[in-house]
């Protein structure tokens, strides 16, 4: 059975009070009271009430500032106001609207008039409410359809958000489970799903602590893109990252409560097409968040050639990353669907000793 509706009361007048409290609470109502407009504001953020009967004239705080207050926070904007006053003067009435009062009752108030008025508000409240609720559901169901960089950028820039793809400066990860194929032809495919989902859960905070965005998931891959900050930056962050990762699958793989997993990576850094991309089918739409060019590809294909514990860099990478990491210089190699012989560097950690997190980054 669902919690009576929750009014309340606001007058410095200790009688008004106590009248309209009888009242409510003889209408099946759950009451409170403030007595003045700071109490009431006070009571708010301890609890939200479902309709609010306000006082003008009381010390401290007067009604139109409460109100006022409320109505300007968007957590308590939409909580149905009824300004009760004795001030008959259409200034006041003005006044009172147009500090965003739902409702404006003169005192003395015909008791059959405010509690028609009250359940007009509850009425009009629960079918807000119940459209809030929808609404919610349709955001949740549709999120999973969005990444939260598109979401971010809709967001910062409703009416135009830059949502297309732009060529721009950024560093790329991409992650790869060593002997993906082979593990699912060992693996039930239920088992291997809870698997990579157990070690991708694990890697997602840290790609946020950095502020990397996750691209494309793959059964076995991750593509994941830093561009929101300095070109250096970018790549150092992406750096940190890849450590972290080899890092927390270390960890897993120690705690022996699953099978060991190895993941490979690579690194590249440069100019490519970054932005929203948006397929439509018959039956609904995607949004994904990618990178095209040289470069992004270029990453790929060094994922490709890394060993299980290997992370490998582009040769811009290894420029950008020289003077903080320790990179192992691996010469030039062929690497698929790359027309030339590529310069690769292997990064081993943080190459000044006690260098902290921050400071590579």
């Amino acid at each position: 059975m669902s919690e009576p509706p929750t009014i309340l009361v606001v007058d410095d007048d200790v009688f008004n009070r106590d009248i309209l409290m009888q009242m409510l609470e003889g209408l099946g109502y759950q009451a409170r009271e403030a007595r003045n407009g700071r109490e009431a504001l006070e009571s708010v953020a301890q609890q939200q009430p479902d309709l609010i009967l306000l006082d003008v004239m009381m010390p401290i705080m007067d009604g139109f500032e409460t109100c006022r207050r409320l109505k300007e926070s968007d957590d308590t904007r939409l909580i149905h106001v009824v300004i009760m006053t004795a001030l008959h003067a259409v200034e006041d009435r003005m006044k009172g609207f147009e500090a965003g009062a739902n409702e404006f009752l003169t005192k003395p108030v015909d008791d059959r008039e405010l509690q028609a008025r009250i359940s007009a508000a509850l009425r009009s409240k629960r079918a807000v409410d119940a459209k809030l609720r929808q609404l919610t559901q349709v955001r949740d169901h549709y999120a999973k359809f969005v990444p939260d960089v598109v979401r971010r950028l809709i967001a910062e820039n409703p009416d135009a958000p830059e949502l297309d793809k732009r060529e721009q400066d950024a560093a790329f990860i991409f992650v790869d489970i060593c002997g993906y194929t082979q593990l699912s032809a060992k693996m039930p495919s239920d088992s291997l799903a809870r698997l990579v989902e157990r070690y991708f859960s694990a890697f997602l905070d840290k790609i946020q602590e950095h502020d990397g965005e996750i691209s494309n998931m793959a059964g076995d891959g991750l593509l994941i893109i830093f561009h929101r900050t300095d070109p250096a930056r970018h790549s150092r962050m992406a750096a940190q990252t890849a450590l972290s990762l080899m890092t927390i699958t270390a960890q897993l793989n120690a705690a022996g409560d699953a099978p060991p997993v190895d993941i490979h990576i690579g690194i590249s850094s440069g100019r490519a097409a970054v932005g929203s991309t948006r397929f439509e089918g018959l039956h609904g739409v995607r949004w994904v968040y990618t990178a095209e060019g040289f470069v992004t590809n270029l990453g790929a294909r060094l994922a490709d050639f890394a060993k299980a514990g290997q992370i490998l860099l582009c040769p811009e990478s290894v420029r950008r990353l020289a003077d903080a990491y320790s990179i192992r210089p691996m010469g030039r190699h062929e690497l698929r669907n790359v027309a030339e012989l590529v310069e690769i560097g292997s990064l081993e950690g943080l190459r000044a000793a006690g260098l902290s997190q921050a400071g590579a980054e």
